[in-house]
């Protein structure tokens, strides 16, 4: 047995980021572990949910300390996602010995739902900024919906239990759709705390069934687990605003590499994104600037406390 340093060192990106968003587990360990270390699909995803048993709990309870996690909603999700986990890896145990079901459709039909998601996600965001409405609503507020927190729970378990993707970059979007005014915080602590029972009965059924490459679990745990407490202790503090963009380009990213979308084109397309974002950022800075500086007593001339008034006369705050 021998550990890969360069499965160590990616496991420990995509743990900063599963820690900072909830997301991107799966969704970017997989294809990961399949496009750059050459790692069987089977293998892959069956290494990454046992590896997953240990991340998850890390993230959750630095969440759970920091009280951004309902814990009725996660028992809801988690009565759906448990049992459809355990045919979920069944049903990869069948694809793994039958050339009739293709792997590859369902992870294109994945891929189609993550773009959905982060394209709903960016036209729910424009919707609040046009209205003003703010999500800032607390686990504890919330009022919650038992039957569709169980379908999220089973249709976000039968998909881990396939691809080992799901459990964030998925449920997420189906959590913030449903329980449209729980902040960025509460989202992804509910989210990494169900994840947990969920990737346990996954990974149960890859072990059982057999697809378990222990040197690439072990390189996976050793360097995911530290960096997802990271991201947790960022997320945990951080501010919506920066939180929900983070949690959409992940979800976009992996959208575009399930359907298919290679590296290096996949990397342009991430990079002009950034791009486009960062503009949008400086111009709508700008323009914004007369307007905070008004608000908060700032003259043209940078002097605080004084405020420019219409008729040219200048007034103390």
């Amino acid at each position: 047995m021998h550990l890969d340093p360069y499965i160590v060192l990616g496991s420990a990106v995509v743990g900063i980021l599963v820690g900072l968003t909830g997301a991107g587990g799966g969704a970017l360990m997989t294809p990961m572990l399949i496009l750059l270390f050459g790692v069987k699909p089977s293998t892959a995803i069956s290494s990454d949910l046992v590896a997953a048993v240990f991340m998850r709990p890390v993230g959750a309870v630095v969440h759970m300390t920091k009280k951004t996690v309902n814990l009725a909603l996660v028992g809801w999700m988690c009565l759906g996602s448990v049992p459809m986990a355990l045919v979920g890896s069944y049903i990869l145990h069948l694809m793994a010995k039958s050339a009739k079901m293709d792997q590859k459709n369902i992870e294109i039909a994945l891929g189609v739902a993550l773009l959905v998601g982060a394209a709903a996600m960016v036209l729910r965001a424009i919707m609040d900024r046009r209205s003003g409405q703010t999500r800032s609503g607390k686990v504890r507020e919330i009022t919650l919906r038992p039957a569709l927190s169980v379908a999220i729970g089973m249709v976000g378990g039968l998909i881990v239990g396939i691809t080992s993707v799901g459990s964030g970059s998925l449920m997420i979007v189906m959590l913030l759709f449903v329980y449209p005014m729980l902040g960025a915080k509460q989202l992804v602590g509910t989210d990494l705390a169900q994840a947990v029972p969920l990737t346990l009965a996954a990974a149960l059924g890859a072990v059982i069934f057999g697809h378990i490459e222990f040197p690439v679990t072990l390189s996976i745990i050793i360097g995911s687990v530290p960096a997802v407490f990271i991201g947790s202790m960022v997320s945990s503090r951080i501010s919506d605003r920066l939180l929900r963009p983070v949690i959409t380009f992940v979800i976009f990213a992996s959208g575009l590499k399930y359907v298919g979308v290679a590296t290096t084109t996949l990397g342009w397309i991430l990079v002009a994104t950034l791009a486009a974002a960062a503009v949008v950022w400086v111009v709508r800075g700008r323009l914004g600037a007369p307007a905070a500086l008004v608000e908060a007593g700032v003259g043209d001339d940078g002097a605080e406390g004084v405020i420019e008034v219409p008729t040219g006369e200048r007034v103390g705050s």
